[in-house]
């Protein structure tokens, strides 16, 4: 596995990703010290231009294999591209993401000397617009998703997970590949298979994947709500899993519901009671708007018109996920609802 000689396969779900796949794929085929890649186009049903940028990239460049995934989901298609992948590595990448030069290389030494079954770098959200730059700022923020590694950063070593992931590929075959009645969190799960197999996860932090995230209010209310209704079905699989920080989203949506419980209570009793009910309610409210205005206030490097976006954007992911979630731990999911996107 010398530098100038890696052997690489390389899987892409792809769904609906007109704007982004071309890039992705430039990426990949930009990689150094890789020869001859296998890269795999896993692609579901589409409705925009995708198939035929798809077609068009496959025509000019040998390397890539398309494979239909009619069924979409994102599981399907990472097996799918394991199935066809003759690599001993098998780098997973998503069509919303740009992998810098050197992503292969570094990522292929570091499970080397790691011994490790997968390896992750950080993702590095960058956004296009003013409504992107702040959704990409609350993917790179604590204050927004929460903290993961991967999202803000951390010493090299093991971790919970990986973003992406380059994976020996015996390992995961050894494990069953992705569980596919799962359309989010798939990523997740695996990880948590593979480190109870007795392999490691690591991460490497000196390695950045640029991400392009949701553009749109309604794509960022989907995606956030499908992330938290996966997340609630895999804390009810997996309740030994469960991170302090999956709880702090639905329980401050069922905070919300309290607040808004006492203020329809507030008129309909007087004295003690209605100030306990008004206090109920405007203590959550009033706590949430002063850290979100803190969150305004502390971005210094995004500019005026994406700083005042995430007054809308910090609420939107944390209470679609919220909700999500709630709904996840409550009312069971198998594989239903293709994939998306990230």
């Amino acid at each position: 596995m010398g530098q100038d000689t890696l052997a690489v396969s390389y899987v892409v779900p792809v769904l609906n990703e007109e704007l982004y796949v071309r890039a992705t794929v430039e990426s990949i085929l930009s990689q150094v010290g890789v020869k001859d890649p296998e890269v795999f186009l896993v692609r579901g049903t589409s409705t925009d231009r995708t198939d035929e940028i798809i077609d068009e990239l496959a025509a000019v460049h040998p390397e890539i294999t398309v494979i239909e995934n009619p069924r979409n989901g994102i599981s399907i298609a990472m097996n799918l591209g394991f199935a066809a992948a003759t690599r001993d590595i098998v780098v997973r990448v998503d069509a919303h993401s740009v992998l810098p030069p050197d992503y292969t290389r570094t990522m292929a030494a570091a499970l080397r000397e790691s011994g490790a079954v997968n390896a992750g770098g950080r993702m590095r959200a960058e956004g296009l617009t003013a409504f992107q730059r702040a959704v990409a700022w609350a993917y790179n923020s604590r204050i927004g998703l929460g903290g993961g590694i991967y999202h803000v950063g951390g010493a090299s070593g093991p971790a919970e997970s990986a973003y992406l992931g380059v994976f020996r590929r015996d390992a995961v075959l050894e494990v069953g590949g992705f569980d596919e009645t799962l359309s989010r969190g798939e990523d997740w799960e695996l990880n948590q298979r593979l480190r109870s197999d007795g392999g490691a996860v690591w991460f490497v932090p000196e390695i950045e994947v640029v991400y392009r995230p949701r553009s749109t209010v309604r794509t960022l209310a989907k995606q956030f709500f499908a992330s938290g209704h996966w997340r609630g079905e895999l804390m009810r699989r997996m309740p030994d899993r469960v991170s302090i920080r999956y709880l702090v989203p639905p329980l401050f949506v069922v905070g919300l519901g309290a607040a808004v419980v006492a203020a329809g209570v507030a008129p309909a009793v007087s004295g003690v009671a209605r100030t306990a009910a008004l206090t109920v309610a405007a203590l959550p409210v009033a706590a949430y708007a002063a850290w979100v205005g803190a969150a305004v206030v502390s971005p210094g490097d995004l500019d005026r018109s994406a700083r005042l976006r995430l007054l809308g954007v910090i609420p939107l992911t944390q209470v679609s996920w919220g909700v999500g979630c709630l709904l996840g731990l409550v009312s069971p999911r198998r594989g239903r609802g293709g994939f998306h996107g990230r």
